[in-house]
């Protein structure tokens, strides 16, 4: 009897693309998508998903795992933890920070880094760099040789105290990145307004957490997306705007975007479905709704889904950011603290595809017409494989890594604290009813989620080295300041 070309075929599924859908066959060998078609052989294994959705392995481009915060704070998540929690959401994909801070060298940085990972990711991944820490040997040397080893983007804060870097030194990491070929993601509020607005309440006694929903004044995101476009304007370097929260700075980013700017920018969950009145609890219990920038109103929801449908935001991603609701996160300062005090960041790993397939595919958004499965495709899969530059990730076609989550369409949830596998032990959504829910995940080719049970292995997942690919390509447009040819000669960027 002659062996079966196919490790496994899915067979009789609904495939989701960016640019339709249709019943078919997946036919897998080894790591890859070897077939899409019709009444395709008999593998050696057989899934039937009849009446089931075979989608791409979301891509969670912005998440911190395994990370110390600034203040010295480690954040509740190991890469197993994590990993395990993105793998039973129906991701197969996770690009994680590599995290600078004063004072620390970029290269330790990364190796140590790495290390945590190749013991505990159990779905694929890759880096961002954090660069806290823009000296000579960080921009000269460190992140010229990380970028060229695969290494393909760098994040820079504008905010907080202890990591922020001001306009010079933001200008050193675009045209670093520029002449290596990387994207610059950049954490854009303006920092003063944050820390005089923040300063202002406290001191007046108004310290519950629900302050912090207007510490960062909305007007801070569009200065600071201003200033941003207009740093990386001046030398032709692509950005991408993280986590944008409010309508102004949607607006400012669609203006950039219509005057031909690479100007790239994703949002998430919470600010899709919370608003600022989620903080209003009693005691401390909006602590579990803090993040930053703050989740703001219901207006600036339907801005940033606008957003989404006309393709000025690019992106979902989770800024999974996990700090458990005790003395080890957000008490880590004390049993009463005020809102500067607790650490900033919610969990989001595991609710963000299904929250997204629940209101794209299932409920409809009327932004996105009849589009809604293709835009949850495009915006939580094959978008950031195409940002990032992960050329096998993102699309369920021959020669791909076969990274597919099998969803149910029709299965309704209830999500809830108890039902997470991450170690936050708690989510901001908890008791809120979807309906679609992914329940079997392939990484190239190997069912790690199936059954309700974890299959997959720590150390499993792979780093997935890249280059910048074309959205960190330059457009050729220089400003005048700096382009020779009309500023007397002057090459200001060493090029």
């Amino acid at each position: 009897m002659t062996a079966s070309p196919y490790d496994l075929v899915i067979r009789g599924g609904t495939i989701g693309t960016a640019t339709g859908s249709f019943v078919a066959d997946v036919a897998i060998a080894g790591e890859a998508i070897a077939v899409v078609g019709i009444d395709l052989p008999q593998g050696a294994r057989e899934i039937d998903a009849t009446g089931k959705l075979v989608l791409p392995g979301g891509i969670d481009s912005h998440a911190h795992v395994e990370q110390v915060s600034a203040a010295g704070l480690l954040n509740a998540d190991t890469f197993e933890s994590a990993t395990t929690s993105a793998a039973f959401g129906g991701n197969t994909t996770l690009i994680c920070f590599a995290a600078q801070h004063r004072g620390h060298d970029l290269r330790k940085v990364v190796d140590d880094y790495a290390k945590l990972a190749r013991r505990g990711a159990i779905i694929d991944y890759a880096f961002h760099l954090i660069v806290a820490n823009p000296d000579r040997k960080t921009i000269e040397t460190d992140l010229p040789a990380l970028l060229g080893e695969g290494h393909a983007s760098v994040k820079v804060f504008m905010t907080y105290d202890l990591i922020k870097i001001d306009d010079e030194p933001l200008l050193d990491v675009l045209l670093a990145a520029r002449q290596n070929g990387a994207l610059v993601c950049v954490h854009a509020e303006n920092h003063g307004m944050i820390s005089w607005l923040g300063k202002r309440l406290v001191a007046r006694g108004y310290t519950a957490p629900k302050y912090h929903s207007i510490s960062h004044p909305r007007g801070s995101e569009a200065e600071a997306f201003n200033r941003l476009i207009t740093a990386a304007a001046l030398i032709d370097q692509p950005i991408m705007i993280f986590h944008v929260s409010t309508a102004e700075g949607a607006a400012v980013i669609r203006q950039a975007r219509g005057q031909g700017l690479k100007v790239f920018a994703e949002t998430c969950p919470q600010y899709l479905f919370l608003t600022r009145h989620d903080l209003d609890k009693p005691e401390f219990e909006g602590a579990k709704w803090m993040c930053s920038p703050p989740v703001r109103d219901a207006s600036d929801q339907e801005a940033l889904w606008q957003a989404l449908a006309l393709g000025d935001l690019q992106t979902v991603t989770s800024d999974h950011a996990p700090y458990r609701f005790d003395e080890s996160g957000k008490f880590a300062s004390g049993p009463n603290p005020n809102f500067k005090q607790i650490p900033s960041g919610l969990p989001g790993l595991e609710t963000r595809l299904p929250l997204l397939f629940d209101a794209l595919v299932s409920k409809g958004r009327p932004e996105f017409a009849v589009r809604g499965l293709e835009a949850f495709v495009e915006l939580t899969a094959t978008a950031p494989a195409r940002l990032y530059n992960l050329p096998r990730k993102g699309a369920i076609q021959p020669g791909h890594d076969a990274d597919i989550a099998i969803w149910d369409p029709k299965r309704v949830v209830t999500i809830t604290d108890a039902a997470m596998h991450d170690r936050t032990g708690f989510t901001p959504f908890a008791g809120r009813t979807v309906t679609g829910w992914p329940e079997r995940v392939i990484r190239r080719g190997e069912e790690i989620v199936g059954d309700a049970t974890l299959k997959g292995a720590p150390g499993s997942g792979r780093w997935i080295a890249r280059t910048g690919g074309a959205a960190a390509e330059p457009t050729g447009r220089l400003a005048a300041d700096v382009d020779p040819a009309r500023n007397f000669g002057a090459d200001v960027l060493g090029t």
